[in-house]
């Protein structure tokens, strides 16, 4: 039997960061000559990577492949000085698009080592954003990733230990690891809950609450979005079946066998209109009813970097 009520989780999708990075590139191909280069995927999506192409970004793994005195975008994720300064030296107009809540957390590592601390930063290894926050204090910041790693780390002053978080986890993400930290260092310096990243909770809640009646729940999301990734496994967590897609084209009409509901939600990266291409498939394979659960409403945005902020005067 296929299945016959389809919820929408909301908030899901775009989350202020990627609308501000996405917008950034487009401002950039209409007021600066082409071509124009994006450092890495400017949010991970390739819907949204190959829109942008379309309109004629053109996307590099480094600036080594940037003409010197070209254009470059810095992605959603941020990055490390050391890529500042390959900027520098190749004399390249840079327009970063870093999301304002990466950079918050950058400063405050930065503010902890000049304090002599330690500072533990929990994510996961590989991240661009990870790899951008290690980048500004290398000497003085330790990734832990595990609870194994949190009941293993060495420090050389245990009362001075400080904490930043990869801004795509969530607060329950991040709980456990920080209990550990703070039981062997009572000193402890722990984020802020304004560390983590407002969409990622959001959204991680919605498919909570999805979860009480939806019995599959599909995540639309690239297979290297972090948050996507969390928010299956979040359904998953909830005793629901999960399937992280890409788009429509890879839903499997076997998973809805016997199965009257589906949640649908989508990561702080993925469009909408992918969104709507799913519900239109699962539309086709028999479902009636639709019906959108707003847990929560977000009204957050940010502005334009100042480089193109004086270029709208």
């Amino acid at each position: 039997m296929p299945p016959t009520k389809v919820i929408l989780a909301k908030p899901r999708g775009f989350c202020a960061g990627v609308d501000r990075a996405i917008e950034v590139v487009e401002q950039a191909l209409r007021h600066f000559p082409s071509p124009v280069y994006v450092r890495k995927e400017i949010v991970h999506n390739p819907h949204v990577v190959n829109a942008l192409r379309a309109k004629g970004a053109i996307f590099v793994d480094e600036l080594t492949e940037v003409p010197e005195g070209s254009t470059a975008i810095f992605s959603a994720h941020g990055v490390s000085p050391a890529v500042h300064e390959t900027a520098r030296t190749r004399r390249l107009r840079v327009v970063d698009a870093t999301c304002p809540l990466v950079t918050k957390v950058h400063v405050e590592a930065i503010r902890y080592a000049r304090e002599g601390y330690a500072v533990l930063l929990i994510g996961h290894a590989g991240h661009e954003e990870v790899e951008g926050t290690m980048g500004e204090v290398p000497a003085a910041i330790r990734l832990v990733q595990t609870l194994e790693e949190a009941r293993a780390i060495h420090v050389e002053h245990p009362d001075k230990v400080a904490i930043v978080t990869q801004t795509t986890l969530s607060v329950d993400d991040t709980k456990a690891i920080i209990e550990v930290l703070r039981a062997r260092f009572p000193k402890l310096i722990a984020p802020s809950k304004d560390d983590i990243c407002y969409a990622t909770q959001n959204r991680q809640n919605a498919v909570k609450a999805m979860a009480r009646e939806a019995e599959v729940i599909l995540v639309i999301g690239a297979k290297n979005s972090s948050n996507s990734i969390r928010l299956t496994e979040v359904a998953v967590d909830a005793g629901r079946r999960a399937h992280l897609i890409n788009d429509a084209r890879e839903i499997r009409p076997t998973w809805f066998d016997g199965i009257r509901c589906v949640g649908v939600t989508s990561g702080a990266s993925a469009p909408e209109h992918l969104v709507q291409e799913v519900v239109d498939a699962l539309k086709r394979l028999g479902a009636t009813q639709v019906e959108e659960w707003e847990l929560t409403r977000e009204d957050v945005s940010f502005g334009l970097p100042l480089e193109l902020q004086k270029l709208e005067v």
